[in-house]
């Protein structure tokens, strides 16, 4: 046989060689030391704490030999290229998908680890709730963890996560209680009249919204119990690759294994880092189960978290400050925004604008007491002070990924943001171990987004599925007291990627009919399309301030994920009298500079 490499290196002897290591090895990795598809392939086999051998051939002078023949024997040319018990598997993807599969267990034999649960998730939000019951569906073996660290003024909650306990669910009821006094207040108008002294009592909104939590939390419990999945209300910390140590509220240890992991701890609310912050301020996981009416209140940031509680106090009565650092909804549309901060102002709530919070101090306690904040200037040496009832902090949410252990395992967090960078499939860097939700690096923080991913993700390790949760065109709503529905690009955003030139935004404002007898708020409401021009005039980017905008924005939002284009809505005829229509009548361009001041039906 001619030789193929320097110093007579002939197929023979480099196919002898290959088998040779085959045989020798219970795992055998031909590999690359820059290739990191091989590095994965590596820390799977590390992670499952088995031995393997790995020649590195671009340290050698006869790899690329050694693939030529590897391809001639197995059909592959690339690296890494992995044996297992002599038996080919392929490359990192086959490798990958023989573990989820159960394959390399079978291939490996004896001596692989029994381990105590399929899939362990850590966190019991609505995330990881969704992927546990979608994993249990294929008979797996399923245990969810989930125990919520008291916030520093002792509030804490039940199994369903941040959504359901203090978030979405809580805010959304809270924001019907005040549209029902905006309404309560049209309804003169129309007709109704009452002769009681109208007021809001607190503790009755907040019990009964506590009571349906309550019933949410318990049909949680039952939905895991009915699918023989194990509910542990225990803080869960890794300890080894395949290994988690729980505690409870007692401080009883017991230790778990698992197969795979689902990191879905989800986020807590960002102190200020000031003197009193966390001794006398509350932030939302407080708010919706405060047994006292806030009173007079300020609101320390501009996210929406920030705008949409300082929006239904107000609407509630209460006398609101919102103090702003920069601007309001960063990553939301600008117009928009101060769009909505704009009505906020209009109906009471005030604005501190550039200016940030640097000491709390406690006059006088109470349920409320009396606070008072000293605040500088981000833009001179200004400072000013006030005296508030409560402060809201809500400035934004750091991930919970710090102490649970992820070091000790070698998980990659963005040290920036402590968020965990995964593939398209939800993988981190240790292949066994995934992450959803709200901890993902530069993925979109919704409840539905964290469902979808869950249970997408269970339906790939153990349906059979490839489909991939899609993060392009999520539609949501920030529920202020005007609504802001959005789907697709800002306008900012759209000029950014697409250039200024190359697109077209189409406006209006509107004036709900409902709205036309009490007589309030002519041409506060604001619709947008924006265009991609070379694109048919496909609308990348959907926006809606008014009345039910969650609403509207649903139904759009599957319409853009068709591709709807302009032409599209033009040809659509609306229903009247509704505000969606607007959308299919939209004629102003803002190039134009036409004036849009809607001034009939």
């Amino acid at each position: 046989m001619a030789p193929i490499g320097s110093g007579g290196t002939d197929r023979a002897t480099i196919t002898s060689r290959i088998r040779g290591l085959v045989d020798a090895n219970r795992v055998m990795i031909f590999s690359k030391k820059t290739c990191p598809y091989c590095k994965k392939v590596k820390d799977l086999f590390s992670s499952l704490n088995i031995e393997f051998y790995a020649l590195e051939l671009d340290e050698s002078e006869t790899g690329s030999h050694f693939q030529e023949v590897l391809f001639e024997m197995t059909g592959q040319k690339t690296v890494p290229n992995v044996f297992v018990n002599k038996t080919h598997v392929g490359g990192s993807d086959k490798t990958t998908q023989a573990h989820q599969s159960g394959l390399l267990q079978k291939l490996l034999g004896e001596g692989i680890k029994a381990y105590d649960y399929d899939l362990i998730i850590v966190g019991g939000g609505s995330g990881g709730l969704a992927c546990s019951k979608e994993a249990a569906s294929f008979g797996k073996k399923v245990m969810v963890l989930d125990y919520v660290v008291p916030t520093p003024l002792g509030a804490s909650w039940g199994l369903g996560g941040t959504c359901v306990n203090v978030g979405c669910i809580p805010k959304k009821l809270m924001h019907q209680a005040a549209l029902l006094g905006q309404a309560l207040k049209d309804s003169t108008k129309f007709g109704w009249e009452y002769q009681e002294q109208v007021q809001h009592n607190w503790s009755t909104m907040k019990d009964k919204i506590q009571d349906y939590i309550s019933s949410l939390n318990w049909g949680y419990r039952v939905a895991l119990r009915d699918k023989s999945i194990k509910y542990e209300n225990s803080y869960g910390e890794f300890v080894e690759p395949h290994k988690i140590k729980t505690t409870n509220r007692k401080g009883k240890v017991v230790h778990y294994t698992a197969e795979n992991f689902v990191l879905a701890t989800g986020e807590r609310p960002r102190y200020l880092g000031i003197p009193g912050d966390k001794e006398y301020c509350i932030t939302s996981d407080d708010l919706f189960s405060l047994s006292y009416c806030p009173g007079k209140t300020l609101v320390v940031g501009a996210s929406y978290v920030a705008l949409e509680c300082a929006g239904f106090l107000a609407g509630l009565g209460l006398e609101v400050t919102v103090m702003v650092r920069s601007i309001l909804l960063r990553g939301f549309d600008q117009e928009m925004a101060e769009r909505a901060g704009a009505y906020m102002e209009n109906h009471g709530v005030k604005f501190i604008r550039k200016f940030v919070p640097t000491l709390i101090e406690r006059l006088k306690e109470g349920t409320p007491g009396t606070l008072k904040v000293t605040a500088r200037s981000t833009e001179t040496e200004e400072t000013i002070e006030g005296e508030y009832n409560t402060v809201l902090i809500a400035i934004g949410r750091d991930a919970c990924t710090k102490t649970i252990g992820l070091e000790k395992i070698g998980v990659n967090i963005n040290p920036k943001n402590g968020k965990i960078p995964v593939n398209d499939k939800e993988e981190t860097n240790i292949p066994h171990i995934y992450a959803i939700g709200d901890i993902l690096d530069g993925k979109l923080e919704l409840t539905p987004v964290a469902i979808q991913a869950g249970r997408l993700l269970a339906r790939r390790l153990y349906g059979g599925s490839s489909v991939k949760c899609d993060y392009i065109n999520v539609p949501t709503t920030v529920f202020t007291p005007l609504e802001y529905g959005c789907c697709g690009l800002s306008e900012e955003r759209a000029i950014e990627l697409c250039g200024k030139e190359n697109i077209e935004v189409y406006h209006t404002l509107f004036w709900p009919l409902e709205w036309t007898v009490p007589g309030r708020d002519n041409n506060r409401c604001f619709g947008k399309i924006v265009c991609d021009k070379r694109d048919n005039d496909r609308v990348i980017g959907f926006h809606v301030l008014g009345p039910n905008a969650g609403e509207i924005t649903q139904g759009f939002g599957a319409a853009i994920k068709c591709g709807l284009t302009k032409k599209v809505l033009d040809d659509t005829i609306g229903i009247h009298p509704t505000c969606a229509e607007v959308f299919t009548t939209l004629n102003i361009t803002k190039s134009s500079g036409a004036d849009i001041t809607q001034k009939g039906c």
